[in-house]
């Protein structure tokens, strides 16, 4: 079992790791939308980093799980799914999730947009939970040492 900072230090690494990657999305996102870039390559870059976003997530689920933050790994199991979810009701014939035959189809690049922007929201809250927990997790002894009466260190 990991020390709780360590494991919180690691959750705050991976859901930045997981905004940089969502704040990328959103930019070719939007210069799709602005035809800076074609489909092909909005789609091939957009594709490329679903699986490994997934994975992190489920690493970082599973590192919650082992270290029996429950709470932490039960409001991420929804986000979870939904990705899983995701990947999986994707046609057979479609290149991955973003398919450049259908990504200007129906609204989709709304419709991935507005996904990416939940996500992006999502993540934040949860990054600063992270935080929280981890600045708990640091404070948890004692740092000035009150228990010792003849000795109080207060400098640094």
């Amino acid at each position: 079992m990991l020390p709780e900072t360590l494991v919180f230090g690691i959750a705050l690494l991976i859901t930045g790791v997981i905004l940089f990657l969502l704040i990328y999305f959103v930019i070719i996102l939007s210069d799709l939308e602005c035809d800076y870039l074609n489909a092909q390559q909005c789609c091939t870059k957009l594709n490329f980093w679903v699986v490994p976003r997934i994975s992190a997530h489920c690493f970082l689920a599973i590192i919650l799980l082992m270290n029996g933050s429950w709470l932490l790994f039960i409001a991420n199991m929804p986000m979870i799914g939904w990705q899983v979810y995701d990947l999986m009701k994707v046609p057979t014939g479609n290149l991955g999730i973003y398919d450049p035959a259908e990504i200007h189809n129906r609204g989709m690049v709304k419709k991935h947009m507005r996904d990416t922007m939940i996500s992006l929201g999502f993540y934040m809250i949860i990054f600063f939970v992270y935080l929280y927990c981890m600045i708990i997790a640091m404070l948890k002894g004692d740092p000035i040492r009150r228990h010792e009466e003849e000795e109080i260190i207060t400098e640094f």
